[in-house]
């Protein structure tokens, strides 16, 4: 993959309206993030305009629940022809191959090829002492993001969502072929704002990331389109296509 295939863009805007004229704003990003916020106001219509526009798409619902219920779920995402979607690691092994099963079930009735379906193992926002005083787990956060990204994997999951701090870790644990997608990506040039474990896209791709998800150092720039081409041009430098 080339740097520029490499980087999803998330569609953090409330409407399909504003998605797709993100969407037309940046012809050059092939791969886009529908979160939460905007399936629910778009629903399903939103993913068929972003794949007849032949966009890859990674659907970033998060799902956590009953093994059941994550099932129907995953059954269900696995039909829309997405390229990855998500899933808490927090849920469970049994749950987590119950969503493996049920994506790859549901994609093959809808003839589609099956998602890839990735672990959330700990969400970017949550800093070392909210993990230990607020959710009172006693791990470091790197020692749990490798546990949860184990047991995805344990669970025949194909990926997982972490930091970017924690990518060089579990890449020493973790087949190649183990896709880690890491938010939390900031250029030097931008704000953190609301994420905490943080590195630059050229760091995060050297820590072995094999997705990168940034936000508002592009949509948000003053001029979206030379922000894209400016974060390519940096990781261009030292990343082979």
């Amino acid at each position: 993959m080339t740097v520029d295939q490499r980087i999803i863009v998330p569609l953090d805007v409330p409407s399909a309206s504003a998605a797709l004229a993100l969407v037309e704003a940046l012809p050059q990003v092939s791969f886009w993030k529908v979160g939460l916020e905007l399936f629910v106001s778009a629903g399903p219509a939103l993913i068929e305009a972003l794949k007849a526009r032949q966009k890859r798409i990674f659907l970033d619902l998060k799902f956590h629940d009953i093994p059941n219920t994550m099932a129907g779920a995953c059954a269900a995402a696995g039909r829309y022809g997405v390229d990855l979607f998500t899933v808490h690691t927090a849920a469970g092994k049994e749950a987590m191959v119950a969503a493996q099963t049920a994506a790859i079930a549901g994609a093959a009735a809808a003839g589609v090829e099956p998602p890839t379906v990735l672990g959330v193992t700990l969400l970017t926002s949550i800093a070392p002492n909210v993990l230990a005083e607020e959710l009172r787990i006693p791990l470091e956060s790197t020692s749990y993001v490798l546990q949860m990204a184990r047991l995805a994997q344990d669970s025949g999951l194909q990926g997982a969502v972490c930091s970017p701090q924690e990518a060089s870790q579990l890449r020493r644990f973790l087949p190649a072929d183990f896709a880690l997608v890491c938010p939390g990506v900031r250029p030097t040039w931008a704000s953190s704002q609301d994420q905490r474990r943080t590195l630059t896209p050229l760091q995060a791709l050297q820590a072995g990331a094999t997705y990168l998800v940034i936000g508002r150092p592009i949509t948000a720039a003053p001029d979206p389109a030379a922000a894209f081409e400016r974060i390519c041009d940096e990781c261009s430098t030292a990343i082979a296509p």
